[in-house]
């Protein structure tokens, strides 16, 4: 699992993901992407469960970059815990991922294949997201 080795606060505020991503718009590794189409919290669990599930379909040709990397700790209160008494402890890490950041990028793979392995992908994440080739992409 993606966790950071060290941070400067343990507990973070819940910010907002309003507006586009502000860095990983364009390609930098692969020639297929994923791209976010709305913001959400990607947990460090789901990062895992699309790395496994493309490396299946990726066999030893392809090669697969994950652009996203979980760094904000998400705080819960025990269950069955009445109101106040301060902010819970950190349970779990997740990545806020932005509108139209490019999730992860993939190379070594026709299109098809790399359109089908990205799919599978898709189902594990929380938010919508599109296929977008290198050519495509005009940033």
């Amino acid at each position: 699992m993606l966790v950071p080795k060290k941070t400067k606060f343990r507990k973070v505020q819940k910010g907002k993901m309003r507006g586009m991503s502000k860095g990983a718009r364009t390609f930098n590794f692969g020639q297929y992407g994923l791209e976010a189409v709305e913001s959400s919290w990607v947990t460090a669990q789901q990062i895992e469960a699309i790395r496994v599930t493309i490396s299946r379909k990726l066999l030893k040709t392809g090669k697969l970059f994950i652009r996203m990397f979980p760094d904000k700790p998400i705080t819960q209160k025990p269950a069955e815990t009445r109101m106040g008494k301060g902010k819970g402890n950190p349970e779990f890490w997740v990545s806020v991922v932005k509108r139209g950041r490019i999730i992860c990028e993939i190379s070594g793979l026709t299109e098809t294949e790399a359109k089908e392995a990205l799919r599978t992908a898709t189902y594990k994440l929380p938010m919508k997201t599109k296929f977008v080739k290198k050519a495509e992409n005009h940033e």
